[in-house]
C-alpha cells in the first residue's frame, strides 16, 4: 500500500504543474537545443575556416562549381570583353594570359564550369552576360560529353539572385553557408578542398589563374576514363541555338569550338569518326540562320596522346599552344563578323 500511496502521490504533483508552466519548460529545452545545434555548426565553420580545410558556401552542392564562384567573388575581372563559357574542357583549355597577349584590346574572362552540361552553361552564360555588360564576344569550347542527358539535368545550376548577392555585391558569406546547409557534403569536401587549392591532387586541382582558368600542370596521365558518350540530346542544341538567337539580338559574336579529343580515344570509341561527325553537324544545324560561327579544332588542330591527361583533358604546356591557335581563330572571327 505504501508503494501505491507513493505513486499515486507523484502523479498528483506533476498533475498539479500548470499548463502554460510546462509549455514554457518545452519551449526552453527546444530553443536551448537549436541553439546549442547552431553553436556547434557555428564552431565547426570557424575551426574549417582556421585550418584552411572550410569549402565554399554549396549553392550547386558541386565543390569546383562552388568554388569558382568563390573565386569569382574574391578576384573580380574588371570590364571583361570576351567571354569563355562551356564545362571543363573550357574551363582547362583557355589560357587568358596567352589570348590577352595574342589579341589587341582583349579582356578575357573564363566564365566556365566544370562538370556541366549544355544547357547548365548556357544558363551560366546568360547571368554572366547580364552581370557583364562590356562582353562583346563569346567563345564555347565543347566536346560530345557536354551534349548527352541535358533533358536529365536540372538547368538552375544555382540560384541567380543568390550568387549576385554573394559574387558581386559581397553578401554576408556565412548566411549562405546555413541556407545551403549540407552536412554530407560540407564533410567530405572539407577533407580534400585544402590540398586541392594547394595543387596538391593532381588530376583535380582547385586551382585559378588571374583570368579563371583552370590550368592542370602534371606531366603525368590517367587512364582514359571516358568511354563512349551517350547519344546526343536535342534539348543541348536546343538551347546552344537559343543563346546564339540571344547574343544575335545583342550585337556579341559568338564562336563555338569543338575541343581537340585525345586520338587513343577516338581510336577505341570512334574509329570511323561517325561521333564527332554527327557532333558537327548537329552544331551546324544549331547556329543555321544566325551570324554565330563553329571551329571544328577537333578536326583541324591535332595533338598527340602524350598531350592529354585523359580522355579529353589536355595538360597546361599543350593548352598554351591550342590557345594561340584559338586566338587567330577569335581575330578572324572577328573580322569575318564586322
Amino acid at each position: 500500500m505504501k508503494e501505491g500511496t507513493e505513486s499515486t502521490s507523484k502523479d498528483k504533483d506533476a498533475s498539479s504543474i500548470p499548463a502554460p508552466a510546462k509549455d514554457r519548460h518545452y519551449l526552453l529545452s527546444l530553443f536551448a537545443g537549436a541553439g546549442g545545434a547552431l553553436a556547434v555548426f557555428c564552431l565547426t565553420l570557424l575551426g574549417l575556416h582556421t585550418t584552411q580545410n572550410l569549402p565554399p558556401p554549396a549553392f550547386s552542392n558541386s565543390l569546383c562549381v562552388d568554388e569558382k564562384l568563390s573565386f569569382l567573388r574574391d578576384n573580380p575581372i574588371s570590364n571583361p570583353n570576351l567571354l569563355v563559357i562551356g564545362s571543363s574542357v573550357a574551363w582547362r583549355h583557355v589560357d587568358g594570359a596567352t589570348l590577352a597577349s595574342n589579341i589587341p584590346g582583349a579582356r578575357p574572362l573564363n566564365g566556365a564550369f566544370c562538370g556541366l552540361h549544355a544547357n547548365q552553361s548556357i544558363y551560366v552564360a546568360r547571368w554572366l552576360l547580364e552581370r557583364h555588360p562590356t562582353t562583346e564576344q563569346v567563345v564555347m569550347i565543347v566536346d560530345p560529353e557536354d551534349f548527352a542527358g541535358c533533358w536529365k539535368s536540372r538547368t538552375e545550376v544555382f540560384n541567380r539572385r543568390d550568387a549576385d548577392d554573394y559574387v558581386y555585391n559581397e553578401g554576408w558569406r556565412w548566411k549562405y553557408y546555413m541556407r545551403y546547409f549540407s552536412p554530407g557534403s560540407l564533410i567530405r569536401n572539407a577533407k580534400t578542398v585544402k590540398a586541392q587549392r594547394g595543387d596538391l591532387v593532381e588530376f583535380d586541382p582547385l586551382v585559378f589563374n588571374r583570368y579563371g582558368d583552370g590550368p592542370l600542370n602534371t606531366e603525368n596521365s590517367r587512364e582514359l576514363l571516358y568511354g563512349m558518350p551517350e547519344a546526343l540530346d536535342k534539348t543541348c542544341f536546343q538551347a546552344l541555338k537559343s543563346l546564339a538567337n540571344h547574343l544575335d539580338k545583342e550585337g556579341r559574336k559568338f564562336l563555338v569550338v569543338s575541343t581537340p579529343l585525345n586520338p587513343d580515344w577516338k581510336a577505341k570509341y570512334d574509329p570511323y569518326g561517325a561521333v564527332m561527325a554527327d557532333f558537327s553537324l548537329e552544331i551546324g544545324h544549331a547556329l543555321a540562320g544566325t551570324e554565330a560561327t563553329y571551329w571544328n579544332a577537333e578536326k583541324e588542330w591535332q595533338a598527340s596522346p602524350e598531350s592529354f591527361i585523359d580522355a579529353i583533358h589536355m595538360r597546361w604546356s599543350t593548352v598554351k599552344q591550342f590557345t594561340r591557335v584559338l586566338a587567330s581563330q577569335i581575330e578572324k572571327d572577328s573580322v569575318a563578323t564586322l
